[in-house]
């Protein structure tokens, strides 16, 4: 085993050292080469060391260099070393994160990253939270709270008697809600046809006055971040409606809610402490290993009734349960590289992570603006969305950007437009980075404009 892990660093230490120069996508040979990790599972066992460099001399060419400077696709943060590495030591301890009993270090560890985690986000110190892979099933979690509490006001109880029969919940979104909170909702039972959606503004924020009538059985959803351009639902107001009514306010706040810990950005998010509840992404901003998420509810026992279980052969001890606040019950200690990036980085680095990115994010947009091309968002956070004409060359772009390799951008429909989305997410990207995006994207884009006359 001692041998077998050193291997595995050695062979992991020259995949982190390479990956800042290397493309960003691998080439579709080495992407066909993951066949030779096919065919016939062998009858025989093999030698662990063989199938380790296997895996890498196969594998690693055919990865997309996410944890690099120059990927900008889908929100997805790099990975912060002290993060890496306590993830390595948490796969050693292969810890069961069920119950304190099971894993005091991994139970206890947990505790002490949502207390964190609330003082930095500016949320309520009473909140319950659950530790989940991301943030669908944080919107799940969350929202599955706001079902129980919003069906026993109706003296219906969800967890004995099921949605059979059920009185009915309005549910409340904006009409740039993402997938995620959509998969959510389905998955709870609320339907997705059956779900409100309110008018958005230029940049996707909800427009509060649009809201219907609010009422005890009603739960509103909005954002803090949108996914293409940033922006936020204007929380304070939406909170306000809904606390005269008694609705439950939901924020998904995937990427968005790590803006609070910046004085500089904090503003954005006014009002959203005043919510019942929040989802969170960790693997995008907090730049911690796949997977990782949290569900924030502001009174812990609203969780715990949707979430707990409980069975003879299952001990507690009196402290904090972690499955009970979580759809599943085994599952791994994600706290534990959680704990390791925030004490690694302090408020102040964390502070300086999310400023640098959103400073780059705005380098990217004064970059393409100054060669004529067209941003088509207020650039207030990371994101940036930017068209090079005709639906037909923005898309043409977007393809040989990420064939070329410098960098990775994605593409998406933003109000009938077709734009290139830049998200800038890692700890690791630079200036540089930047430039060497920036004249990666333009030249490719002038190559449009040149063929074109």
């Amino acid at each position: 085993m001692k041998e077998l892990l050193a291997e595995a660093s050695i062979r992991s230490a020259r995949y982190v050292a390479d990956v800042r120069s290397r493309r960003v996508s691998p080439r579709p040979e080495q992407i066909a080469r993951l066949n030779a990790l096919g065919g016939t599972l062998p009858v025989k066992p093999c030698d662990p060391t063989e199938v380790l460099a296997l895996l890498d001399n196969i594998g690693s060419p055919a990865t997309v260099a996410t944890t690099g400077g120059r990927y900008f696709g889908f929100v997805i943060g790099g990975t912060l070393p002290a993060a890496l590495a306590a993830n390595w030591l948490g796969g050693v301890w292969d810890q069961n994160a069920a119950y304190s009993v099971m894993s005091p270090v991994a139970a206890k560890i947990e505790e002490i990253v949502l207390a964190w985690i609330l003082d930095l986000l500016g949320l309520p110190p009473e909140c319950g939270a659950g530790f989940v892979t991301g943030t669908t099933m944080a919107n799940f979690s969350a929202l599955a709270a706001a079902r129980t509490v919003l069906l026993e006001r109706a003296n219906w109880n969800v967890e004995e008697n099921g949605l059979f029969g059920a009185p009915p919940i309005r549910v409340v979104v904006g009409e740039e809600a993402h997938v995620s909170l959509l998969k959510a909702l389905a998955l709870l039972g609320f339907g997705r046809s059956r779900v409100m959606s309110v008018p958005t503004d230029s940049q996707g924020r909800m427009i509060a006055a649009a809201l219907p009538q609010l009422d005890q059985r009603t739960l509103v959803c909005i954002q803090a971040g949108n996914v293409n351009t940033g922006a936020f639902d204007p929380a304070k107001e939406i909170c306000g409606l809904a606390q005269e009514a008694g609705a439950w306010v939901h924020v998904d706040g995937a990427f968005g809610l790590w803006a609070a810990v910046s004085p500089r950005y904090a503003h954005l998010l006014e009002g959203t402490s005043l919510a019942d509840s929040w989802a969170i992404d960790c693997h995008k901003w907090l730049n911690v290993p796949y997977d990782s998420g949290i569900a924030v509810v502001r009174n812990a026992g609203d969780l715990r009734r949707a979430m707990s279980i409980r069975a003879a052969y299952l001990q507690t001890s009196g402290v904090r349960e972690p499955c009970d606040y979580t759809p599943e019950a085994s599952r791994r200690a994600r706290g534990i590289e959680l704990w390791a990036a925030m004490r690694s980085l302090g408020r102040d680095g964390l502070r300086e992570l999310i400023e640098r990115n959103c400073h780059l994010a705005k380098a990217f947009a004064k970059g393409l603006q100054r060669e004529g091309f067209e941003v088509l968002n207020e650039v207030e956070l990371n994101q940036v969305l930017v068209s090079f004409g005709s639906s037909g060359e923005t898309q043409r772009v977007i393809a040989e950007v990420q064939k070329e390799g410098t960098c990775w951008c994605g593409g998406t429909e933003w109000h009938g437009r077709t734009a290139m989305r830049i998200s800038v997410s890692s700890w690791a990207t630079t200036e540089e980075d930047v430039e060497r995006s920036l004249a990666a994207i333009i030249r490719i884009a002038n190559q449009g404009k040149h063929s074109a006359e």
